[in-house]
């Protein structure tokens, strides 16, 4: 198999609480990665291990070519300050920012790929309008358009169809696919249900982590991930939901 990111050993703490142990994955070009788990479990905190936003504790981190700055991320929409003023154009731009020209003069070219990416993605007559006056699903597609500008070779999203209505969902999910075309797509959510038939691999973690291919996810592996049992149910498409427990 062909490797974009290879992580190995992995672990980290906050402090003294442990919360990723001996990590071990690879992500390969054009790979749809869904990282699934409990509140706390750590995915949040893998995927900034592998921005290099957090340091590991112990294991490695090997990037397979020039692509450590080619990393696009989509924080969760829930931590995105919709007040803040500035236009959807101005926002998107900011993903041209890197470290070798935060002090310059953004190019012609950074102007005109926004421009692009914008019409891409149904945004360019929202382009003058405040971040505020967006709908959840725009917020959600300028976010992408700002990670996507920089022109990555791997997205990593948090919790991307959280907070967004049904109909902005499933646009979103057709826009993931595309991209998925051109890139790597690894995406953190709590519910795989959307996904079902888009992803290649699936992450179950809660401190260790349990990597399958499509299909190969079974009852036990889900229950040692929750710790609690879980039921598996289908409706046209499988999803998973969890049982009361104590």
């Amino acid at each position: 198999m062909q490797k974009l990111i290879s992580v190995r050993n992995l672990s980290f703490r906050y402090g003294e609480n442990p919360v990723l142990q001996n990590v071990t994955f690879e992500i390969a070009p054009h790979d749809f990665i869904l990282i699934i788990g409990p509140n706390g479990g750590g995915k949040t905190t893998l995927i900034k291990l592998i921005l290099g936003i957090l340091k590991p504790w112990e294991g490695e981190i090997h990037f397979h070519g020039a692509i450590a700055n080619r990393l696009g991320y989509v924080p969760q929409f829930s931590g995105f300050n919709r007040n803040f003023p500035v236009s959807t154009f101005d926002m998107v731009l900011t993903g041209c920012i890197n470290g070798e020209n935060y002090l310059k003069r953004l190019s012609r070219d950074d102007i005109e790929k926004t421009s692009i990416i914008l019409e891409k993605l149904g945004l360019y007559n929202k382009r003058r309008s405040n971040i505020n006056a967006l709908s959840g699903g725009q917020i959600q597609k300028a976010l992408i358009a700002r990670a996507l500008v920089s022109e990555p070779v791997a997205l990593f999203l948090d919790e991307p169809t959280a907070s967004i209505d049904i109909t902005s969902k499933a646009t979103l999910l057709d826009l993931l696919e595309e991209i998925n075309e051109k890139m790597c797509v690894v995406a953190i959510t709590h519910d795989p249900t959307p996904f079902a038939h888009t992803y290649k691999h699936i992450a179950c973690l809660n401190r260790t982590l349990f990597f399958h291919k499509r299909g190969e996810l079974d009852i036990h592996t889900l229950e040692q991930v929750y710790g609690c049992p879980v039921e598996l149910l289908g409706h046209g498409i499988p999803h998973t939901l969890l049982k009361e427990h104590h």
